[in-house]
């Protein structure tokens, strides 16, 4: 294991400081652009992050209420007094999307300086969301989203350059070092999950409960910032429902089913539960095989410490006599979560799908970055792994979509050694995902 180096953004935790791989970003999107939006859930250190970059910022935050009334009543006459008194200094506007009004206060202040870094906001959502107030923006304001840490970050390692190996010829001679670890290890870090203080929680029931009544924050106060709702024990049903469905294809029906909604109340409900990154919906990849792919999005909640506590899942929940099957899905939805935190650390863009048609072939999860680049990934919850555990992404490379590509297929286990199964079929270690890609 490698010391952070002195670059990263650092969050403390209950015994050591972790490194935050979006600060090189964040730092990038302050000299790029006039406004930087930092979004994200609740309680992974958007505000730590930014205190810990920027010392010598303006500092305002709308957890104080004086000041968010100001804001809401004056919204240009404040944001004006703020740019007074910060200088040349960035302006930092803490859980920004309380006043939303003030995104066209925002807008007319950069309109008439064209001065990089003026105002960076953090909050669970983005405040820069309606049509006009968007378009006229366009250019002057770069969004990053910070999610809950990654395996990189909690291990202090660099951030994780899968992507870019794969697609430079996911040569495993090249690899670096991967650590060992037993699968009581590895169902550890999945059931803990990545958000800072409640992962390190020590007592199992101490930090289910601490999760679930994060969840009631959620609903309580951020989903409430977004829309309207009424019946917030429905909403609460829905997490749940989520959480159990993590990592399957969804199933509208059956969700407004089980929850006792409608479809008109489902869609804007798991709009703003997207919004607020507490979940993903996964699409299809669009291949160009149309009459023989399915072409429902899967669903994933993005961290699996909040999966597992919502659904009272330990470590002892995935042992043999206890429910062994169901670490599949959470697994897959935990390796989904590591390549969607290190998208932002690669060198090129890469979108996410899923694969499946309807003779039953799929894939777990497609990166795609055109025009050629196509990984396919599939997640399997054991320590060995065979030349069956290809079949589909080698039918897709071969005869499928990716043949016209250059596809590389991986298969993530939980064993220990990276293994090639021919050309551009690779076997690779979960603990690959906190593995030293920066050597």
């Amino acid at each position: 294991m490698v010391s952070p180096d002195n670059s990263h953004g650092m969050i403390m935790t209950e015994s050591e400081l972790l490194p935050r791989h979006l600060q090189a970003s964040l730092e990038e999107a302050l000299r790029a652009s006039r406004v930087v939006n930092l979004i994200g859930p609740r309680q992974v250190g958007k505000t730590t992050l930014v205190r810990d970059l920027l010392p010598s910022g303006h500092f305002v935050t709308l957890d104080d209420a004086a000041v968010m009334n100001a804001l809401s009543g004056d919204p240009m006459g404040q944001i004006e007094l703020m740019v007074a008194r910060a200088g040349d200094a960035p302006v930092i506007l803490d859980e920004a999307q309380r006043v939303p009004a003030m995104a066209t206060a925002i807008k007319k202040v950069v309109d008439g300086n064209r001065r990089k870094g003026q105002f960076l906001l953090t909050g669970s959502s983005n405040i820069f969301t309606t049509a006009a107030v968007t378009d006229t923006l366009a250019g002057r304001v770069m969004t990053l989203t910070l999610l809950p840490l990654s395996g990189a970050e909690i291990h202090r390692t660099g951030p994780n350059r899968m992507l870019d190996w794969a697609a430079g010829g996911a040569d495993i001679s090249g690899l670096p070092a991967i650590a060992k670890l037993g699968r009581r290890e590895i169902l550890d870090i999945v059931v803990r999950g990545g958000y800072p203080e409640l992962r390190d929680l020590k007592v199992q029931r101490t930090r289910i409960r601490s999760y679930r009544a994060y969840v009631d924050s959620i609903v309580d106060k951020d989903v409430a910032e977004l829309l309207a709702v009424r019946k917030t024990d429905a909403l609460r049903r829905l997490i749940d429902q989520l959480a159990a469905r993590s990592g399957l294809e969804m199933n509208y029906d059956g969700l407004c089913n089980a929850v006792g909604i409608t479809k008109k109340t489902l869609d804007p409900w798991l709009d703003a539960l997207e919004r607020l990154s507490i979940i993903r919906r996964l699409g299809s990849w669009a291949s160009g095989g149309t009459h023989r792919e399915i072409r429902h999005p899967k669903l994933h909640v993005v961290d699996t410490g909040l999966l597992c506590a919502l659904r009272n899942l330990s470590p002892e929940s995935f042992g043999i006599g206890a429910y062994p099957e169901a670490f599949g899905a959470v697994l897959e939805t935990f390796v989904f979560g590591e390549v969607l935190k290190a998208l932002p650390h690669q060198s090129d863009a890469w979108d996410l799908y899923h694969w499946r048609d309807r003779q039953g072939r799929e894939v777990d999860i497609i990166a795609v970055s055109p025009p050629n680049n196509v990984i396919g990934i599939e997640v399997k919850a054991s320590s060995s792994v065979g030349q069956e555990d290809f079949k589909h992404l080698r039918w897709l490379a071969k005869e499928g979509a990716g043949r016209q590509k250059d596809m590389v297929g991986i298969v993530i286990y939980l064993g220990e050694d990276a293994v090639s199964f021919g050309r551009n079929m690779i076997a690779l270690p979960l603990q690959s995902f906190w593995a030293n890609w920066a050597v």
